[in-house]
């Protein structure tokens, strides 16, 4: 059955829809975050299926699982790429716990479609500034989300723990230099397949092979990026405000992390869900 046919429209629209509650509902308990990013998964099978095809979708979930596994557990060992840290809780993989992985293809998959809003998508015969500069482009707008998450989830929540502390509220810059560089790296191993295996362009299809195409698609998936943020806010305007030790023994007011949280999704993860809905509005004038 065609991926373009109405029921598989209609369940992707299900799928979008209970990841959008998802997201809404974990932004007030963060302890559903990880059962709500099921949902994003199937959503990042069926979205890219159709905008990639099958093929396509599963070479970017095996690199994403296999790269940030590598990358995650190398780092825990020896510090790079993203500093010395360790995970608290069990459910690991060596050293990672299970769902790290899924949060990297949920998020990845979501700021990779930004990006090819953003530059453009890459697809067979693509030239190489596309092919490389999505990728770039997709590594930023992920990292923009760590860059709002990670004082929260590390210092004041400690599901993972920075043994020699940082200056960003108790996370290290290194951290942020090695996400952009992981997703860089799996996302640029999607492109480098999309340019010599993917999809050819076909116009006006708005399918796997004209993604460009494909307006509706694409607002779903920019979205939910753009709700993934609504955490942060929430963040910011519900928790209790007190001070919490990082494990160097530095203090950190919670108020302020919550506030830099917040401000960091407006002119981070909101600046870039604005500017892909703005070309998407720009090209449906053309």
């Amino acid at each position: 059955m065609s991926l373009n046919t109405r029921p598989w429209r209609t369940t992707l629209w299900v799928i979008t829809a209970v990841s959008a509650l998802g997201l809404i509902a974990s932004a007030f308990d963060p302890d559903l975050r990880v059962p709500f990013t099921v949902a994003q998964i199937a959503f990042v099978l069926l979205h890219g299926a159709r905008r990639y095809g099958w093929n396509g979708i599963a070479v970017f979930v095996v690199a994403g699982l296999i790269i940030s596994n590598i990358m995650e557990n190398l780092s825990i060992g020896t510090g790079f790429p993203f500093g010395n840290y360790h995970y608290t809780g069990g459910g690991k993989i060596f050293e990672v716990p299970w769902f790290i992985g899924p949060f990297y293809l949920a998020t990845g998959y979501l700021a990779w479609i930004v990006a090819t809003r953003l530059l453009g998508d890459v697809h067979r015969g693509s030239p190489w500034l596309t092919t490389i500069g999505t990728p770039v482009i997709a590594a930023f707008t992920m990292t923009a989300w760590d860059l709002a998450v990670d004082p929260t989830a590390a210092t004041i929540q400690q599901r993972w723990i920075w043994e020699d502390g940082g200056g960003y509220f108790g996370v290290p810059l290194v951290n942020f230099l090695g996400w952009t560089l992981t997703v860089y790296l799996f996302v640029q191993v999607f492109a480098l397949y999309l340019r010599s295996r993917g999809p050819e362009p076909v116009a006006g299809s708005g399918l796997a092979g004209d993604p460009a195409g494909d307006r509706t698609g694409d607002l779903q998936a920019i979205g939910l990026y753009g709700l993934t943020s609504l955490a942060f806010f929430v963040g910011y305007f519900t928790n209790e405000h007190t001070t919490v030790t990082d494990a160097t023994g530095a203090v950190w007011n919670t108020a302020d992390i919550y506030e830099t949280s917040a401000l960091v999704a407006v002119y981070g993860m909101v600046l870039f869900t604005l500017l892909a809905l703005l070309r998407i509005a720009q090209r449906a004038r053309v």
